[in-house]
């Protein structure tokens, strides 16, 4: 499964050749390897990145009283840039020979969609019921599939996304005083998300993975910095250090998660993932003092539900 915050991550290096020194990284991605099977590893790795990406959001949410959130949009791109160039320090130039840019663009047109949805949401929800609308995504699987990949999808697949969608009218409350439109930003976000990933499998056919990451991260920039340059806050002091935290949390929970994906089950490490919601639960507690109430948790619970249901059923309808 794969998420706006976590596309395919780099692909492994290859073995050294014969006789050749192996570096200390590589002596320690080898002892790693042999210590733990590839199960534990994935557990590992998506485990460790799904509270990156949490921590990440809970240092969003406590400057988005003041800056934007398509600055800081900007900036968690823009930084997190910067720690994916190393990867090309041997060809710099090996972005520009893509064979599909104008697939990369409209990828970081819709990642910047969802993205900035998603972190319109972190500061304007509690931080549980945002990352539980960003795992809404699955729901909206069904109908791509139907009316653009021309898919026929069995009636319990789509009845089950039906249900999900309820659970994101349990956030947004339209019938009640308590209506949220936030939570129709955090759907259309969702749904932004969930054409990521359409695109990624197209991409992924032709292009490397760090190929696909290099311009995620450089074109959620350049879009986020069209409304960013309209609506700028100058950072100041030790916004610079967390907005460099960001960034880098972005792009390291990112490729963990892939890593894991890549090392395991998918389908079987979707719930494990999904322990960001629990994270999020946590961390909003301890830093904000938020406690979801009746209709978060119901809307959450159904989500979830629907969601995990769609995912682990994938495989089984794709085999």
């Amino acid at each position: 499964m794969t998420t706006p915050e976590a596309t395919p991550g780099p692909a492994p290096d290859l073995p050294p050749a014969a006789g050749a020194a192996l570096t200390r990284s590589a002596r320690l991605n080898l002892a790693f390897d042999a210590s733990l099977a590839p199960a534990a590893q994935a557990i590992f790795f998506v485990s460790i990145g799904s509270f990156m990406l949490v921590v990440m959001a809970a240092a969003v949410k406590s400057m988005g009283d003041r800056l934007p959130s398509f600055e800081l949009l900007f900036f968690r791109s823009g930084i997190g840039l910067l720690f994916v160039l190393p990867i090309f320090i041997k060809n710099p130039l090996e972005p520009l020979q893509t064979k599909r840019p104008m697939m990369h663009l409209t990828r970081g047109a819709l990642g910047a969609l969802g993205n900035g949805c998603f972190f319109w949401t972190i500061t304007h929800m509690l931080l549980a019921d945002s990352m539980a609308l960003q795992f809404s995504r699955p729901l909206f699987m069904i109908p791509l599939a139907i009316f653009f990949l021309g898919e026929k999808v069995p009636w319990s697949r789509t009845l089950v996304s039906i249900v999900g969608f309820v659970g994101i009218l349990f956030y947004a409350r339209p019938f009640t005083s308590g209506f949220d439109a936030n939570a129709l930003v955090g759907a259309l976000g969702a749904f932004g998300g969930a054409l990521v990933v359409v695109s990624i499998k197209q991409l992924a056919k032709t292009e490397p993975t760090r190929v696909i990451m290099f311009y995620y991260a450089f074109w959620n920039a350049v879009f986020a910095l069209i409304p960013t340059a309209f609506i700028w806050v100058q950072p100041e002091g030790w916004e610079w250090a967390l907005l460099t935290l960001i960034g880098f949390l972005g792009i390291s929970g990112q490729w963990m998660i892939t890593t894991g994906l890549t090392k395991g089950d998918a389908s079987a490490l979707a719930p494990l993932d999904y322990s960001r919601i629990v994270y999020a639960a946590v961390l909003g507690f301890i830093l904000f003092g938020e406690i979801p109430g009746v209709w978060s948790f119901a809307g959450m619970a159904i989500i979830v539900a629907a969601s995990i249901y769609l995912v682990m059923t994938e495989k089984k309808r794709a085999a």
